[in-house]
């Protein structure tokens, strides 16, 4: 392997070259305590950054073992590093001088949501391996070699020594990370056994900084959790912590506007993840399958099974195999309903403000009008119960204006000045006075989830793979909308659906396996060997984050060029 000082004497004999002469800097160097790879050098000052990576062996990166060898443990060391490499790196960003992206040094930029990144991997023996993008300095379009030496040579050195080595930390600060994720872990763990779909603890600060930002609102009320719905978990560092336990079955969260019901079940969405100390929700903690659903117009629908909910169409066209491009309201929502199914969830979260009227509710008066015969859709409050009786879902829903929900709720939450107030036993007598309809639809057949999908095209290897904050990915220049898949928290989960897509294109979508399938091989790659197993390229550069199977799915289903 070359020695740092033969990188010295390359950038030396290339400066004031012509940009490309940077190429030859590709390869390892072994530096004083780590090994710095140039993976890939980018071509112009005004293209994207260079990929560089390092390696800090265990011995010398010395993180307790106990540290990484379970998962969410791992997970959230590697989100501290990643955090503070990132506030390391940004004294001494841009602090180099040229034209261009000269003198960036990028790591990804971490939200309130801890999550498994390519940024930084912290491999089996302790080896630290973190991946970062630099902009190779140049003025104009020739070399600066010694502004480059100033980044790889001064500035990079102190972010790893900093950021990289477990003796630059406060160790109660780090053993206090490893305990909020055990905590964490020690919830989830116990949801099912209790039978919860989902914990929202006391002290728990659920508004948001504004619509623009996931932090804390300052000043914020506090929740409190009910008495009879209070549950106290015994956690391993925390000790015992109360709070409001949503049962499983079907609960209905209501109140007036601005009391914050939207404000609950977007904490709920999100807390399908962990999230840092101090962000307020740090025990939160919703079923790992939790879906978020809505309406979705204009959505394309492939071969799904939508029986369940919609039926008899007039055009005579099948429901239990449905595809169309341009979905209406109702008929996306039921599709939302039946993927998120196929894809393993246990708990659906809707709100009634992003549904369709027509998919949640037929009032009494509409039932008179049009008669049942007439009317192809079967609301969801007709299968609400039955999701769960007879499929195990259970449904988490907002709703301030249709009282009907009251009728089916095991329990009814009112939102007030963002308490929740336990309101089943007086809504449920209320609800005795205006009693349902008795128009009960056939029972529901379990959807067939047997369909094998196809993509209508063949990739290139160099296939161009684009995405745009977390609203779409595009392949091939076929965008892919992803503005309603509402739990994707991150742009490095979109950056990623677009590799995971390009994979399950190239070599799952060919019609030889059902959906369900094909979902289980992508998982299943991804667990053996990582997002590079996935990426598949020369190297696994920074930038990505894992999102989970229901984002992975819900991706593939909202792609144009799939047929059966």
């Amino acid at each position: 392997m070359k020695t740092s000082e033969d990188l010295r004497t390359l950038l030396d004999r290339i400066d004031h070259k012509g940009y490309p002469a940077y190429k030859d800097t590709a390869g390892k160097y072994q530096f004083r305590g780590y090994v710095l790879s140039i993976d890939h050098v980018q071509g112009d000052p005004f293209a994207s950054p260079s990929d560089v990576s390092v390696y800090v062996a265990a011995g010398t990166a010395s993180f307790p073992r106990e540290y990484y060898t379970s998962r969410c443990r791992k997970i959230a060391l590697q989100d501290l590093l990643i955090r503070t490499f990132g506030t390391e790196a940004g004294k001494f960003s841009f602090q180099a001088k040229g034209s261009g992206k000269s003198g960036l040094i990028s790591v990804s930029r971490c939200g309130q949501e801890i999550l498994e990144r390519s940024t930084c991997e912290i491999v089996a023996d302790g080896e630290v391996v973190f991946r970062l993008h630099v902009g190779f300095p140049a003025n104009g379009r020739t070399i600066n070699a010694g502004e480059l030496i100033r980044i790889l040579f001064q500035f990079l050195p102190r972010c790893v020594e900093r950021a990289l080595i477990y003796r630059s930390y406060d160790a109660k600060k780090v053993r206090g990370v490893m305990d909020l994720a055990d905590d964490q872990q020690a919830i989830r763990d116990q949801l099912e056994g209790l039978g919860l779909a989902a914990f929202v603890a006391d002290g728990s600060v659920l508004p948001r900084e504004s619509g623009v930002s996931s932090r804390p609102m300052k000043s914020s009320v506090a929740f409190h959790s009910p008495d009879s719905l209070a549950v106290t978990l015994m956690l391993p560092h925390a000790g015992a912590v109360r709070g409001m336990g949503i049962r499983r079955g079907i609960t209905m969260i209501a109140g007036g506007g601005y009391h914050g019901k939207s404000t609950l079940l977007k904490a709920l969405e999100m807390g399908v993840y962990n999230h840092i100390a101090g962000d307020g929700r740090e025990y939160v903690i919703t079923d790992n399958t939790a879906v978020k659903l809505q309406a979705e117009d204009g959505r394309s629908i492939t071969d799904v099974d939508i029986s369940m909910f919609i039926r008899n169409l007039p055009n005579g066209k099948n429901t239990t195999s449905f595809s169309t491009e341009d979905a209406s309201g109702s008929t996306s929502q039921a599709a939302n309903v039946i993927e998120a199914m196929e894809s393993g969830s246990r708990v659906f979260l809707i709100d009634e403000d992003t549904s369709a009227t027509n998919f949640m509710i037929r009032d009494e008066l509409m039932q008179r009008v049009i008669s049942r015969d007439s009317e192809p859709i079967i609301p969801f409050i007709d299968r609400v119960r039955e999701l769960y009786d007879s499929f195990g879902i259970s449904t988490i829903l907002v709703a301030g204006s249709c009282g009907s929900y009251f009728h089916k709720a095991d329990c009814i939450l009112q939102m007030k000045q963002y308490q929740a107030v336990d309101i089943t036993e007086m809504a449920k007598k209320e609800a005795a006075a205006f009693p349902l309809a008795k128009e009960e639809p056939e029972k529901a057949v379990r959807p067939d989830n047997t369909r094998r999908l196809r993509a209508a095209q063949r990739l290139e290897e160099r296939t161009k793979i684009r995405s745009s904050g977390i609203d779409s990915v595009s392949i091939d220049r076929e965008i892919i909308d992803l503005r309603y898949v509402e739990q994707l928290a991150d742009p490095e989960q979109v950056a990623f659906l677009g590799y995971i897509m390009k994979y399950a294109v190239a070599r799952l979508l060919n019609g030889s396996r059902p959906f369900t399938a094909v979902l289980d091989q992508i998982m299943q790659e991804m667990e053996r060997t990582g997002m590079a197993g996935v990426y598949g390229g020369r190297f696994l550069p920074a930038g990505f984050a894992t999102p989970r199977r229901q984002e992975i799915a819900a991706c593939i289903n909202r792609y144009r060029r799939l047929s059966v």
